[in-house]
């Protein structure tokens, strides 16, 4: 059993898609996919984050364009807004999937009210949209579906003129090509994410089928003050960052986010995982760990904790 300085993951069971951001009021707000709503956590824990406040944020009309299979919600607070970005479709398939806004002006995400900003009109459908900021400007990052040259998904990027609104055409950054990537029967490259450190930016993505035991994270590096909208910007690393350990019965290990401890001194990921080749979707659960860094400035993950691992809580958890 753990004691009080350590936990275990997962730290939440039927949990996919996790997002976990920490706010600069000390809380971390917590999001994964629910499939029919979108629920809202807010803790001040973060190895204990499924013990927050918790609130169903927005349950779509039935029957909608939109209120069907709604999948990787992401929070995100820009200009003094909150925002949640999210996946849905009207029950049809991968033509249908739309990244759809809502939006919340209240300073307690939990207790303002959330209204529907629209469906993102990305030039091609996809699903997993996400927001990076770089010197004061706004970019939107998704999975678009596609042949690369089989079917599948490839990471897109484009401009924003507001949390809500994209401009211009969007920029290929990331395709399927490698074998590693087209592992389960698809092709895919999706659920990007930033992380800025040391002078660049790391843009983590997940490769390969979600159900496939081979689902692993990927990587684009550039430099902080290069254009993200040209493609030579980005370097691909050939090789997962990270990825499943059959010795420690983790699998499936993808569709990740970034936090910090509670004290601001420990990075770490968060992603969810399988305990077994081939198990039911259902068991994917959210799991975290701390990273490192190493000596030529670049992300260390390490490999994915087995559930019996005692970690050493978050600092100042």
């Amino acid at each position: 059993m753990a004691n009080a300085a350590t936990f275990c993951n997962p730290i939440a069971a039927h949990a996919a898609d996790p997002w976990i951001y920490k706010h600069d009021d000390g809380c971390y707000y917590f999001m994964c996919t629910k499939h029919d709503a979108l629920e809202l956590t807010q803790s001040r824990s973060l190895s204990g984050i499924v013990e927050g406040r918790r609130r169903t944020i927005w349950t779509p009309e039935p029957g909608g364009s939109f209120s069907c299979n709604l999948w990787a919600p992401e929070i995100h607070y820009l200009a003094g807004k909150w925002y949640v970005y999210y996946t849905a479709n009207d029950g049809g398939g991968d033509d249908t999937r739309r990244i759809c806004v809502l939006e919340n002006e209240a300073a307690d995400p939990l207790a303002g009210e959330w209204t529907f900003k629209g469906a993102l009109p990305t030039p091609v459908p996809g699903l997993d949209g996400t927001v990076m900021q770089l010197r004061d400007e706004l970019y939107f990052l998704y999975a678009g579906y596609g042949y690369f040259p089989d079917y599948g998904s490839a990471v897109y990027i484009m401009r924003m003129t507001n949390p809500w609104t994209l401009t211009g055409d969007h920029v290929l950054l990331t395709a399927p090509t490698l074998e590693w990537e087209k592992q389960g029967g698809m092709a895919i490259n999706e659920g990007p994410v930033a992380l800025h450190r040391n002078g660049r930016v790391f843009l983590i993505y997940s490769a390969s089928t979600t159900w496939s035991e081979d689902y692993a994270l990927g990587m684009l590096t550039m430099e902080a003050d290069a254009d993200p909208m040209e493609p030579a910007s980005w370097t691909k690393s050939p090789e997962p960052v990270f990825r499943k350990s059959p010795a420690n019965g983790v699998y499936a290990t993808g569709h990740n986010s970034f936090t910090l401890s509670p004290d601001d001194t420990e990075d770490w990921i968060v992603y969810h995982a399988l305990p077994a080749p081939g198990a039911e979707l259902s068991l994917r659960s959210t799991r975290i760990q701390q990273f490192g860094w190493r000596s030529d400035g670049t992300p260390d993950f390490g490999i994915p904790a087995a559930e019996t691992d005692e970690l050493a809580v978050p600092s100042g958890d």
